[in-house]
């Protein structure tokens, strides 16, 4: 049996970076990125399941882990260690794969990851994610209804604002309706990740925690959990951005993203040649 691996963008040369997308989005999320980043670093942009050109997930109900283990064979591509970039459902997933492996990751630049499950442990529904649980019932219902349209506009919407599905250009829409019928999964995957909050204060990395001052309670509410836990966390907020920031205004966040990893790189290269060459 043929392993299933995920499809990938790959540019430049140097030490690795994984960057992960959101949700009704692929790798090509990450091609200014990419740009930016290859004269200094091999970047690594992948699709998740159902995403993008990599295969949909079949065996039943998804989780994180198994996002996770689709990314293995670029883990191996990267080299030790490597750095991961996340938005969203991305950064929920980089955040699951730097807990299952932390020997191997440098440093995470994440933005608004959306581990919903940390808030429920919190506080049981209602609660301030409730907005995306809605968000994604609502959807889940069209798509029942065969009406892939209005569950886009349902979590388009909630994510950018009222009226955003339908300015969204014409060329645009295909891939994000195709992408639409993962919803529930994505749902399912963010709401019962099982990795609980204390967890968190045992990634011992470097974590840049982008936020945007516009976005909805859903993503806030899940920074204000993990910014207080991980205990290397930079926190930077974007305050006029919203929660799909690195897609509206990429140039901003990407910049956000160089310069921690440049700042990552140099103290590694410092520690290096500090070091007793008898040590090294």
């Amino acid at each position: 049996m043929t392993p299933i691996a995920p499809s990938f963008r790959e540019s430049g040369a140097g030490p690795g970076v994984i960057c992960l997308h959101a949700n009704a989005s692929s790798s090509s999320q990450w091609r200014s990125l990419m740009e930016m980043l290859a004269p200094t670093y091999r970047v690594f942009a992948a699709d998740s399941y159902g995403a993008g050109k990599s295969p949909p997930y079949v065996d039943g109900v998804i989780r994180l882990g198994h996002e996770v283990a689709l990314l293995e064979p670029i883990f191996a591509r990267a080299g030790r260690p490597f750095s991961l970039v996340g938005h969203s459902y991305g950064g929920a997933v980089a955040l699951i794969a730097a807990m299952r492996q932390p020997h191997k990751v440098k440093a995470l630049a994440v933005y608004e990851p959306t581990l919903f499950s940390l808030v429920d442990a919190e506080s049981p529904a209602p609660n301030e994610v409730d907005g995306i649980r809605n968000a994604v019932a609502q959807a889940g219902a069209a798509l029942d209804a065969g009406d892939r349209d209005s569950a886009a506009r349902y979590f388009i919407d909630f994510w950018m604002g009222a009226g955003a599905w339908d300015k969204t250009p014409e060329q645009r829409k295909g891939p994000i309706t195709a992408a639409i019928a993962n919803v529930v999964g994505w749902g399912d995957a963010l709401f019962k990740e099982p990795t609980p909050l204390e967890a968190f204060a045992t990634l011992d990395v470097p974590v840049l925690y982008m936020i945007g001052g516009r976005s909805p309670p859903s993503s806030r509410s899940v920074a204000r959990l993990l910014t207080q836990v991980l205990p290397q966390v930079e926190v930077v907020e974007f305050e006029k951005l919203g929660h799909m920031g690195p897609v509206t205004h990429p140039n901003v966040v990407n910049e956000a993203i160089s310069q921690f990893l440049s700042r990552q790189l140099t103290e590694r290269r410092s520690f290096a040649s500090s070091r007793p060459a008898s040590a090294l």
